[in-house]
């Protein structure tokens, strides 16, 4: 009962971020179950994956609740949309399916690295130059595919690259953050269903278990983050683009160290 309670909190907070940030959610998912899953006893060289299939599952729902909200405000470009949806769904999917075969430690210092670099680009990143623009359709495709499969291996639904990457091609903040929202649903599909599956073959995972999914968390987490996933997205709409950058920056810092901290 004591779990079950901090996978509701957890849901809370995690749907109120993806709204605010357009993250999906898996930022704060990724190292909060991998906690509670050593406390639970979880196989210990399964943990990270097991956080990374259970995160992604409940981004699918998390991400349509918040896209859903972000529409509502005009702010998803659904061009960019249809555009890098091949891209990432064949980038999460061979990503999710080779994670398998990536160890434990491994995952953890991806994820803390990329979270760095995502948070100094995003609080230090330079100005695009005015003349740029999305790439055409192969780009976008390409840009898909490395964004699905970094995606896969942190357990998020892209934001944090998906984000940047849109306004360093100077798509506005706010319809970056709901484009990505939508983003989202795609990698979290493809990558959940790549965890489900490339899990099937691992011994020992506890029970209520769809491969890498531990469904208890992800049913409890989704109840809780499709209901706080609009607050976040009506906030992101009323804030300045400066105080968002911040506060997108603050939290992945926060997470790095906490994500680094665990390798000790």
């Amino acid at each position: 009962m004591t779990f079950l309670a901090v996978y509701l909190a957890v849901g809370l907070v995690a749907g109120f971020v993806a709204g605010l940030l357009g993250v999906g959610g898996g930022l704060v998912l990724v190292p909060v179950l991998s906690w509670i899953y050593a406390h639970e006893g979880f196989p210990p060289e399964y943990n990270i994956h097991m956080a990374l299939g259970t995160s992604l599952a409940t981004i699918v729902l998390t991400s349509l609740s918040s896209l859903r909200a972000h529409h509502g405000h005009g702010a998803v470009r659904w061009q960019v949309v249809r555009q890098i949806t091949p891209g990432i769904v064949l980038g999460t999917l061979a990503g999710a399916i080779a994670a398998a075969w990536l160890p434990d430690t491994g995952l953890r210092v991806f994820f803390t690295v990329f979270l760095l670099y995502a948070a100094t680009q995003m609080l230090f990143g330079f100005r695009p130059q005015p003349h740029r623009g999305l790439p055409g359709r192969p780009g976008m495709t390409l840009a898909g595919g490395v964004i699905g499969t970094v995606s896969s291996w942190v357990g998020i639904g892209g934001g944090t690259l998906s984000v940047p990457f849109m306004t360093w091609c100077n798509v506005r903040l706010h319809e970056a953050i709901g484009t990505s929202a939508a983003i989202g649903l795609p990698i979290a599909v493809a990558g959940s269903l790549g965890y489900a599956l490339s899990g099937q073959a691992a011994s020992g995972l506890p029970e209520w278990s769809l491969g890498f999914v531990y469904l208890p968390a992800f049913a409890a987490i989704a109840a809780m983050s499709v209901v706080s996933a609009p607050w976040g997205a009506r906030l992101a709409h009323r804030l300045p683009v400066a105080r968002l950058k911040r506060i997108f920056a603050a939290l992945l810092y926060l997470l790095a160290a906490r994500m680094a901290y665990s390798l000790f």
